[in-house]
């Protein structure tokens, strides 16, 4: 419930009265005794969906832009009138005068957003570094990019270029400072003792996870900016979807800082697209749920021209998403590619130990060297197989060239097959008293044979 207070100017009070009973509304009057430019104030309970209708009605009563028009939420409500008012007014959509103060509450002020911003990146960046998702969902709590994504979505919509002017500024701007911080940062600590010397970041998970995009990065910036509307309309966990905004942009842009920093092309590149997929796809799910909701300019004839303006940029956003969206298929697809081959490569392993008869010989493990980038510069994948046999067993010479034969023909690609040999002991089942006393002329065992065969 919203109380709404309207100061009347003067010689408008009959008719703003007369609006309010013919909505049917409650009110209660007051005589302004003030600068003398109103005459009275009107006070009256509405349902959230209801400010913005009602408040039509009073400005063709005479109710000026210039005059002050509060809207307060209110608590509680105790009153058995009210039911009628909910029932005229359903919906939980709350009005555009409150849309629109609350996207410029969202947009803090530029020194504020930039030091908020680089404080996130640091903590992001050193969470990318330790490996450490609970350090990286720590910094998207001070990460302030909920507000320039939605506000630039509330100006587009009302008509106001300057907010959206503003709210796209601040999140390139931000993420270009996201970056730079991330790839500054980067550089300092790889002259120190913090990193390891010759550190592959590609190795870090965390790093790895956000250099791999695909189309569930959609999902995930589509449902933020989703949420980020919702949350906005109808006034809930504004903070925490500020968090799942900020989750979609931050650690991507500082991956991207710090493929820059450790000279990593791909890595850069690879954040820097997920990063713009992210951000294209929270305004472009934001603009249509708050033109879907019915938000229009105050002015009805703006309403044509901003439609024109929201189409276009729509588009826009949805082409630049299509473009953008061909990396993340290509991803997306050799991802599966190489992922299949592994498992298929391991399994195929597997059945051909499963039907080995002779004892004491086993498969230890199977390796699949084989990423997405050596799909498309056409490496051929590599295996790496270590295989338990007993040391009185004589392997064929040509095993791993045997191997080759087989996973080419089965799996219909050239690859490169390693073997290596571990020497088993299986134990005889009986308790022969402690591992660690002396033994009879006991023979050294190692862990690794010297035997090897590579096809």
């Amino acid at each position: 419930m919203r109380l709404v207070q309207v100061l009347i100017p003067e010689g408008k009070r009959e008719g703003v009265l007369a609006a309010l009973d013919d909505e049917g509304i409650d009110y209660a009057v007051f005589d302004e005794v003030g600068r003398g430019d109103f005459e009275a104030m009107a006070q009256f309970p509405v349902p959230p969906s209801g400010v913005e209708p009602v408040l039509e009605r009073l400005t063709d009563a005479g109710v000026r832009e210039d005059a002050y028009t509060i809207v307060l939420p209110t608590e509680t409500v105790v009153s058995q009138r009210l039911s009628e008012l909910v029932e005229r007014f359903p919906g939980l959509r709350i009005s555009r005068e409150e849309l629109y103060a609350r996207a410029q509450d969202l947009a803090p002020a530029n020194s504020t957003f930039f030091a908020f911003l680089i404080l996130s990146t640091v903590i992001a960046t050193t969470g990318l570094l330790l490996d450490s998702a609970a350090t990286i969902i720590g910094a998207m709590v001070v990460a302030p990019l909920m507000g320039p994504a939605i506000s630039a979505s509330v100006g587009t919509i009302l008509d106001d270029r300057e907010m959206a002017a503003r709210g796209v500024r601040l999140q390139v701007a931000g993420l270009v400072a996201a970056i730079l911080t991330a790839a500054f940062m980067g550089w300092m600590l790889r002259e120190t003792i913090l990193v390891a010397p010759g550190l592959d970041i590609r190795t870090i998970p965390q790093v790895a996870e956000r250099t791999s995009p695909n189309f569930l990065s959609l999902f995930l910036a589509v449902g933020s900016g989703l949420a980020g509307a919702i949350s906005i309309m109808r006034g809930s966990g504004s903070t925490l979807v500020g968090v799942a905004i900020a989750v979609a942009l931050v650690p991507p842009a500082a991956t991207s800082g710090l493929g820059v920093a450790f000279g990593n092309p791909g890595v850069a590149v690879a954040g820097a697209v997920l990063v713009l997929v992210n951000l294209l796809a929270i305004n472009l799910s934001a603009l249509v749920l708050f033109y879907w909701a019915g938000f229009r300019p105050l002015d009805a004839e703006q309403f044509e021209g901003v439609k024109s303006s929201l189409f276009s940029r729509v588009a826009a956003i949805a082409v630049g998403i299509a473009l953008l969206s061909l990396v993340l298929g290509a991803v997306t697809w050799t991802t599966f590619q190489t992922q299949s081959f592994e498992r298929e490569a391991q399994n195929d392993f597997q059945r051909i130990f499963d039907d080995v008869t002779t004892e004491g010989v086993e498969l230890v493990s199977v390796t699949v060297e084989y990423e997405p980038v050596d799909l498309l510069l056409g490496n051929e994948p590599r295996v790496d197989v270590l295989v338990a046999v007993p040391r009185d067993l004589d392997v064929p010479p040509d095993l791993a060239q045997r191997f080759d034969d087989r996973l080419t023909d089965r799996l219909g690609r050239d690859v490169v097959v390693r073997v290596g040999f571990v020497e088993a002991q299986i134990s005889e089942g009986e308790p022969r008293g402690s591992p660690f006393e002396a033994a009879e002329a006991p023979r050294p065992v190692t862990g690794w044979s010297l035997r090897a065969a590579s096809a």
